[in-house]
């Protein structure tokens, strides 16, 4: 069992990436981000759609159409091929994400973060 907020709360290079839950159809992850975004020009094309849940902190999130600021307790889907980055997360306090990815079809799982 692991309790979503036990972490090192201190900011770190990298984020957190825990994987809470995974078989053929979904994988659900707790990411800690404190600071990180995406790289200058990096695009995520996953072939799988996403919940994200930001349970704690403030990010901004960038699509082809505009921007989305999620702050704690906010939700959004991103469907399956739809273009997206990471433009910024806070550090105090640190973002804590849950994520929900979901495959239509049976098979192997795609690089997602």
């Amino acid at each position: 069992m692991l309790n979503l907020w036990t972490f090192d709360g201190a900011p770190r290079d990298e984020e957190l990436v825990t994987v809470l839950h995974e078989d053929e159809r979904v994988r659900i992850e707790r990411i800690v981000s404190t600071g990180q975004c995406s790289p200058a020009g990096f695009w995520y094309d996953q072939q799988e759609d996403e919940f994200v849940a930001l349970l704690a902190g403030r990010a901004v999130l960038r699509f082809a159409d505009g921007t989305q600021t999620l702050a704690a307790g906010d939700t959004c889907l991103i469907p399956a091929g739809c273009r997206h980055r990471v433009e910024e997360t806070s550090t105090d306090p640190a973002c804590v994400w849950l994520c929900v990815f979901t495959k239509k079809e049976v098979g192997g799982w795609t690089a997602g973060r």
